[in-house]
Parts: structure tokens; C-alpha cells; sequence
């Protein structure tokens, strides 16, 4: 068995498609079904299901799927390690991050990081947590920047809180202010016109529970919007909308408040897989992410770092 055999049986499974497999790698297909042969004789037992219409894993193919998945993610951080303590490059980071992030506190890190280090690499996801957890099980990121839910499992992440910010209700800043005070309670809140996030969003689910909870029903005029459609609407008078505070940076065109208690807030939090050595470029990143989001915290009266601040499962 070797990392070529491997590296085909996951395409195939993948696209379910032997003629299609070998296109995106490259290969003539009676090359890549003699791999697939060879790895099914040293295994001792048929991986694919094949009929006309395409191939389908047996239960032998569904066990090997992860394993090899995860066999191939190694041996590239490995490539990658040693390729980076002999010199010939750098390095590369795959980082993905909510999109609330990717236009606040990841801006900051990776503006800090490319100063520093200019020859690494980046590569950046951009999805929502359950999503890019996913994309850490598979192999596809070297670290993820969530908002902290009971998905992240302890056995394949290791999770480490960075942030704890609270949720702020904005309007246009060219409009009436929406309370005479410096706070607004839920209720009032709930009597003003809102544009809220689409269903796919963590804040969604988030603000949509504390409504729950003091059995109030928001009055909606928009919805389903991305992050950057909602401070935009916003700014132009739509309506009011809860959003993570860091998101005001650098936006002059709104204003905010916070919520009289309970207050809403999220945890920020750094993933990566369990049991994987990150290579030094990653390492360095995360010290990156680590610092920035210090500094955050001491900037903004609205975050904080969380206690203990060691790994944790969410």
C-alpha cells in the first residue's frame, strides 16, 4: 500500500467516478484502476460497488475512506515540515474563519503575520463553523477560527478560546439615535424594525434563542442577509440589526449600543485537529492569532479574555 494507491482510492470514492478520478489526476484509467486493483489484492477485499452508472464504496471502502484521509493529510505536513527545515520554502498555512471574523480580527492577523513572515503561504476559508470544522476533520486547514458549539468534539479538536464578545445592536449614525441611553433592553429592541443574518449563521441562532427566552418576537423587515449586506442596509436606514461589536472597526456610517443584561455574547475560539503537531509556520500563526486577539480584548470594552484561556473542548 502507498500514498499513490491512496491517494487515487480517495479520489474515486470522492467523485464516484473512475473515468472522472483519473482526469483529475492525471492519469490514464487503466493506470488508475490497476492502483485500485493492487491496493484492493494487498488489502485482501473489494472497496467499490462498480456498475454503469458509477462506483459506490463497500463497507471495506467506507472503513479505509478516513484512515486514508488522514494518512494523506500526514504525510503532507510532513513534505511540508521538512521542506521548510531544509530551506526550500517557507512554509503554507491554511486558515479558515467565520465571515464576522474575515473582515475584523483576521484582517488584524494576517496584515501582522504577512509582515513578518512575507514568504509563507496563505490560504484562507471562509464558512461558517460547522463547515469549517468539517474542513479541519478532512485535512483541508491547519487551524480554524469558530464561534465555540457543542460540534467541536474533544476527541478529533483541540479548541482553545481566545474571545468573549458581547453582541451590540447598531444603527445608521446619519439617523435618529434609537435610545436616549447608552443601552437598550430586548424588549425595546424587539419593537424596532430589524434586519437579521441568514439561517446558515451562528449569530442567527443566537439571537433567535435570547428572543425565545424572553418569549418576545422581533419585528423583522429583512432577512437571510450576508454580514457585509447587513452593515450596509443598516447604514442606509433599513433597519436596526445585533451584530458581533468588533465588526464597527473602521465604520463611521454606524452607531452602537450595548443590551441592558442579560447581554448576548459569543466565544471565539482557535481550532485544530487532536493529535496533529503543527508545522512551524502553523505555530506561528497561531501565536499571531493568539496576540492579536489579546490586543482586541484590550482595546474594546466589549471583549474579554475567557478564564484559564488553555485549550477546551466547546
Amino acid at each position: 500500500m502507498n500514498l499513490e494507491q491512496l491517494r487515487s482510492f480517495v479520489e474515486v470514492a470522492e467523485l464516484g467516478n473512475f473515468t472522472r478520478a483519473a482526469e483529475h489526476l492525471h492519469l490514464a484509467q487503466p493506470s488508475l484502476s490497476r492502483q485500485i486493483s493492487s491496493l484492493e489484492s494487498d488489502l485482501g477485499t473489494d472497496l467499490f460497488q462498480r456498475a454503469r452508472g458509477g462506483s459506490t464504496l463497500t463497507t471495506a471502502g467506507e472503513s479505509l475512506l478516513p484512515l486514508a484521509r488522514r494518512m494523506l493529510t500526514d504525510a503532507d505536513s510532513v513534505r511540508r515540515e521538512l521542506a521548510e527545515l531544509a530551506g526550500l520554502q517557507r512554509g503554507r498555512v491554511r486558515l479558515g474563519a467565520t465571515p464576522t471574523l474575515c473582515i475584523s480580527l483576521v484582517a488584524e492577523v494576517l496584515s501582522a503575520f504577512h509582515a513578518e513572515h512575507p514568504a509563507i503561504e496563505l490560504h484562507l476559508s471562509e464558512q461558517g463553523s460547522r463547515r469549517l470544522l468539517d474542513q479541519l476533520a478532512g485535512g483541508e486547514l491547519d487551524l480554524a477560527l469558530i464561534t465555540t458549539s457543542d460540534s467541536a468534539s474533544a476527541e478529533r479538536f483541540t479548541v482553545t478560546p481566545l474571545l468573549v464578545e458581547e453582541l451590540v445592536v447598531i444603527s445608521a449614525a446619519s439617523g435618529p439615535a434609537i435610545t436616549t441611553g447608552d443601552s437598550i433592553t430586548l424588549a425595546e429592541l424587539a419593537r424596532l424594525p430589524q434586519i437579521v443574518f441568514s439561517q446558515t449563521y451562528d449569530l442567527r441562532s443566537t439571537t433567535d434563542a435570547a428572543f425565545h427566552a424572553a418569549n418576545l418576537t422581533p419585528e423583522v423587515v429583512l432577512e437571510g442577509a450576508e454580514m457585509d449586506a447587513v452593515l450596509r442596509f443598516v447604514e442606509r436606514g433599513l433597519g436596526v440589526a445585533i451584530v458581533p461589536a468588533m465588526v464597527l472597526i473602521d465604520r463611521p456610517g454606524l452607531r452602537s449600543v450595548r443590551l441592558e443584561g442579560p447581554t448576548i455574547s459569543r466565544t471565539i475560539s482557535l481550532a485544530r485537529p487532536a493529535g496533529l503537531a503543527p508545522t512551524s509556520a502553523v505555530a506561528v500563526l497561531q501565536r499571531t492569532i493568539r496576540g492579536t486577539a489579546a490586543a482586541f480584548a484590550a482595546d474594546h470594552l466589549t471583549m474579554s479574555v475567557p478564564q484559564g484561556g488553555h485549550p477546551a473542548a466547546a
